[in-house]
């Protein structure tokens, strides 16, 4: 066997669109593009940006950082600039808020993937340990909460027995071999 061929992207003619709903769908898609091309070029070179886009209907799209306003007015007054001073100041306001958002957003993300990968392992352990009964765990490997949790449930544990063990008593005839002093202290018979 030769091995399977994969189709290759194709090279489209650059060539206007006939049909009105292809022409409706190739501008979405390709809109989209340009607005994810316009956003790299924010994100990589810090520039700022300023698309604005035409349906085939005249409905205005556009894409814009930091926004339309002051791409257009710094379009309009390249020669002109006024009040420069604030606008970096504004400028290096709303950059410094955005790399704190950004180093908190990649703090979230790190502690997300840390609590999957935590979930896994415990996953992991239980189902290793899933013929187990929890008192069945290695006591060595416990931690003192755990220990701690261990021995409350097996205090619960034993408390619900007497009381099982003091119902059946009350409510069952005593057995031959059962002394008095099992009949009448349950826990007697747990010790």
């Amino acid at each position: 066997m030769a091995g399977r061929r994969t189709p290759r992207r194709r090279r489209v003619e650059m060539k206007q669109v006939e049909n009105e709903e292809d022409k409706l769908i190739t501008f979405s898609k390709r809109r989209s593009g340009i607005y994810k091309k316009a956003s790299e070029l924010v994100t990589l070179c810090g520039s700022e940006v300023g698309v604005a886009i035409f349906s085939p209907s005249g409905k205005p799209y556009s894409f814009a950082h930091p926004s339309i306003d002051s791409i257009a007015t710094r379009f309009r007054n390249r020669n002109h600039p006024q009040n420069v001073g604030a606008n970096n100041l504004v400028e290096s306001y709303r950059r410094l808020r955005i790399d704190e958002l950004n180093q908190q957003h990649d703090e979230l993300v790190d502690q997300i993937n840390d609590d999957k990968a935590r979930g896994k392992t415990l996953k992991q352990m239980t189902e290793e340990r899933d013929g187990e009964g929890w008192w069945e765990a290695p006591i060595e490997e416990l931690s003192l909460e755990e220990l701690k949790q261990m021995k409350a449930r097996m205090v619960e544990l034993r408390r619900n027995l007497q009381g099982s063990i003091t119902i059946r008593n009350q409510g069952a005839p005593s057995s031959e071999g059962e002394t008095s002093n099992q009949r009448n202290n349950p826990s007697a018979t747990i010790a």
